[in-house]
């Protein structure tokens, strides 16, 4: 071992890469690593937030990664239109990675494979160690027999057409297309006047490993709309853990001593599987530390984890009732009624931040879902249930 860090970070994605950033900011004589097993940070992504999901502090200081703003957004279904006035912002990751290649430097290794990991040290493929005071294993998600997990996947093309488009919002969701096996729908980001990220998007079971479909429901999308693609510049594909239910202790058993960041560590929002003011939030709680150690690293990801666990008990149920209840094909329903809602309401769903009000106002009246069904969608409360529903 030649080297000594203050922090190891495995993994250079968003969680880690903001982690990484941050303390650069706030802690400049700190000594750090990141490592990434990529040539570059970040990954494929692009990362999305809602106005209201962060603090006026935690958007000035991020501020510099977002490529693209909007001022609202707008939602499609078969017997509802509306457009919202809620902020909504984009990072994509190139923007991310050339922001954090110059800004640290040398404090990031790539093309770098993490062969293990604990506490204190972490291996390499060639053998070598690395020791820090601590490790934050950033590695993306999981497998775990403690948690049941829907998905949202999809599969993103970033195309170039050869007229504008006429757009201004985004439209977060057009569900005014052919469902399926799920709860489908479209997502369009405006990047220019004649570009695009257009996303195919499902509410499934399990990620989807037919990604010629999911092109051929892009393009077919875009020539609906009467959009004529000249060039397909970017495909972005991924599937984001959506919650059903849980054991928050056996889960973070399984974890064990090394201290861990992002979908690994639990934390995203449970409807979506966005995780970046999650990620946002932990970066700033480890860069405010005095110091750094292991076993006070891991305290503060999983306090952090099971306060967002305690808070996020309600939409597990919704989750289930969405996933569980009703035809597939139907389960659009459920997403045009919620849309109906106040946008307040709307704003603090996305945030995870709903009042008691909110909460009995989801569920007031009709439900679009049949009532034996969702009554035994909502008493499925364990992961072994779910697997075992009879």
């Amino acid at each position: 071992m030649t080297s000594r860090y203050d922090l190891i970070l495995a993994g250079g994605g968003l969680a880690n890469g903001l982690i990484a950033w941050r303390i650069a900011q706030l802690r400049p004589d700190w000594k750090i690593l990141l490592l990434e097993q990529g040539n570059r940070l970040g990954g494929n992504h692009t990362w999305s937030f809602h106005q209201a999901d962060l603090s006026e502090a935690e958007h000035a200081w991020l501020a510099p990664l977002v490529e693209h703003r909007w001022p609202g957004y707008r939602v499609r279904f078969a017997n509802l239109k509306r457009g919202l006035s809620g902020g909504y912002a984009s990072i994509p990751s190139d923007r991310f990675a050339d922001r954090l290649h110059t800004d640290l430097g040398d404090r990031v290794r790539t093309a770098v494979e993490v062969a293990a990991i604990e506490p204190t040290r972490v291996q390499l493929a060639d053998g070598q160690w690395l020791a820090g005071r601590a490790v934050i294993d950033g590695r993306g998600p999981r497998a775990s027999d403690h948690l049941a997990l829907g998905w949202q996947a999809f599969l993103g093309l970033e195309v170039q057409l050869t007229a504008p488009h006429g757009l201004t919002l985004p439209r977060l969701m057009d569900a005014d297309v052919e469902q399926g096996a799920g709860y489908r729908f479209v997502y369009v980001l405006p990047l220019s006047e004649d570009r695009l990220l257009i996303e195919d998007t499902h509410y499934v079971d399990q990620p989807l490993a037919d990604h010629g479909l999911l092109r051929r429901h892009v393009r077919d999308y875009a020539s609906r709309q009467g959009w004529v693609i000249q060039e397909e510049l970017r495909e972005e594909t991924g599937a984001l853990p959506i919650t059903l239910a849980g054991n928050f202790d056996e889960f973070w058993r399984e974890i064990g001593d090394v201290p861990c960041s992002g979908l690994r560590a639990g934390l995203f929002h449970p409807t979506t599987g966005y995780s970046l003011p999650h990620a946002v939030r932990l970066a700033d709680r480890i860069a405010a530390l005095p110091a750094l150690s292991s076993p006070v690293l891991l305290g503060v990801v999983r306090e952090e984890a099971q306060r967002q666990w305690q808070r996020q008990g309600y939409f597990r149920l919704l989750n289930r009732m969405l996933f569980l209840a009703g035809r597939p094909e139907q389960r659009w329903r459920v997403m045009q009624r919620f849309y109906r809602l106040p946008e307040k309401l709307i704003e603090r769903f996305y945030a995870g931040r709903l009042t008691a009000l909110d909460k009995l106002r989801i569920v007031t009246g009709k439900p679009p879902v049949p009532m034996t069904e969702a009554l035994r969608a909502a008493s499925l409360r364990s992961p072994q249930q779910l697997r075992n529903p009879e």
